[in-house]
Order: C-alpha cells, then sequence, then structure tokens
C-alpha cells in the first residue's frame, strides 16, 4: 500500500479534526479516522470557528506560540492554576497578568456561547 506524500505538517484544534474529519462519509473512513472523529467529537471544547478566534487572539495577544495555543483550547484550562501547570510544563514563566489576560480570552467564547444558549429566542414555550 503506497502511503499519501506529506504536503505540510499543522497542529490544529480538535475541533478542526472534527471539521475536517465531517467531511468524508462515515462508510469511507478507515478505523483510526473513526476512532480519531470520535474522540474529537467527545473532546473538542468549542466551534471550529471561536477555536480559530482564540488560537489567532492567544497567539498575537498574549505571545503564545501557536503550538501553545492550540493546546490550551483543546484542553481550555479554566482557572490560573490550571494555566500555571501548562506553563510549568513549557518551562515558561508568565507573570499573572498575561495568564488573567489568557484566561480571559478563553472563557469569553465559552460566555458567548452560554449566552446563546440562555436567549429567550432558544428557549420553547
Amino acid at each position: 500500500m503506497d502511503l499519501p506524500e506529506v504536503i505540510k505538517r499543522e497542529i490544529v484544534t480538535l475541533s478542526e479534526v472534527k471539521k475536517i474529519l465531517e467531511t468524508i462519509p462515515m462508510d469511507e473512513m478507515d478505523q483510526i479516522q473513526r476512532w480519531t472523529y470520535d474522540y474529537s467529537k467527545k473532546f473538542s471544547k468549542v466551534e471550529y470557528e471561536h477555536a480559530k478566534e482564540m488560537v489567532d487572539k492567544l497567539a498575537s495577544e498574549s505571545d503564545l506560540t501557536n503550538e501553545e495555543s492550540v493546546e490550551l483550547v483543546n484542553v481550555m484550562p479554566r482557572s490560573i492554576e490550571e494555566l500555571r501547570a501548562f506553563t510549568f510544563g513549557w518551562k515558561k514563566l508568565i507573570v499573572t497578568e498575561k495568564l488573567e489576560k489568557i484566561k480571559s480570552i478563553l472563557l469569553s467564547k465559552n460566555k458567548e456561547e452560554a449566552e446563546v444558549v440562555k436567549s429567550p429566542s432558544n428557549v420553547e414555550s
């Protein structure tokens, strides 16, 4: 069996993995693709558009690498303590002000999505 040629390597969020795999009919997926799709459905925290916005914002406004930004969006830590666990693993010292900025970016999309769910137009009578 010939393996396809790798054109480029890029780190992507679980939301993007899910979006990509949704373009393949289930009956055409191999076992690894099905497992990966199932995993991405279960563990992606936000929709693709929001994930992309957050990764871009984290990379540009918080001086994080794209890889670090993707890692945070995939896990969506909700507290400074959880964020510190990541920065410790990255062997980076990030000041509390910057961690607060990162946290606000991550939580901003969750608040928007929660507001959409709670809005009166979405509530059935």
